[in-house]
């Protein structure tokens, strides 16, 4: 939001027409109205990313408080995806907007209808959404203090940990924990793909926790589901 959406090159503000999603990468022909200078696909792909996200709540959930919940979670993890591969950092910021908004509909979810709102169900759903997600948090520190014994040096950043949080309160427990398995699963081969390209050898974690909740999420499965899936 701060500052406004501008060129990185030459820092003009982008106007109305400049903003208009995909097409506005195309009718400019991928270069900033001003300077010429070009503008990366990341913006462009992420923008249709999230229309399609966007759109798939609404025709999974209907126009509910659940969507309000997808759409929230689809915009958080959209932006932690692209700021964790790009510059490795989940900001807090980040985590604690997701916290308010994953709150607000776990609360709006747990009251019901608008018409006969309970108010005692709304306040009980908001404190199970925090402390599932307040478990998810200290199960995955205790693993990055783990890992971080095994291999005797950080094995796991902050942000992760944090994003923990978030995605308990959206799962519930014993779901977010299967996440943590299904990213895992996600990003092998893109890890073995990125170790290739990249001269690094640090492969952020957050963009296939985010990709595994997203799924997870979108499936509504039963933990118990997922488990006899994999077994």
């Amino acid at each position: 939001m701060f500052p406004s959406s501008h060129c990185t090159i030459c820092n003009h503000k982008l106007g109305p027409l400049e903003l208009i999603p995909v097409f506005s990468f195309l009718f400019q022909g991928g270069k900033c109205k001003n300077c010429k200078a070009k503008i990366s696909w990341y913006y462009t792909i992420f923008e249709l990313l999230t229309g399609i996200l966007f759109l798939l709540s609404y025709l999974r959930f209907g126009f509910t408080y659940t969507c309000f919940l997808s759409l929230s979670l689809s915009s958080i993890l959209i932006i932690i995806i692209i700021s964790d591969y790009k510059y490795y950092i989940i900001p807090d910021e980040l985590i604690i907007a997701g916290i308010i908004l994953i709150g607000i509909s776990k609360f709006l979810i747990g009251g019901g209808a608008l018409s006969n709102f309970a108010w005692i169900e709304a306040l009980k759903s908001l404190l199970i959404s925090l402390a599932n997600g307040m478990y998810s948090f200290l199960l995955m520190y205790a693993v990055k203090l783990f890992g971080d014994f095994l291999f005797k040096k950080e094995s796991m950043g902050g942000g992760d940990i944090k994003l923990m949080f978030l995605i308990g309160m959206t799962l519930g427990f014993p779901l977010s924990i299967i996440t943590i398995f299904v990213a895992s699963i996600i990003g092998l081969p893109i890890a073995i793909m990125l170790l290739k390209l990249k001269s690094t050898h640090e492969i952020p974690f957050g963009p296939f926790l985010s990709i595994a909740t997203l799924v997870l999420f979108f499936i509504n499965c039963n933990w118990k589901d997922i488990l006899m899936l994999l077994a």
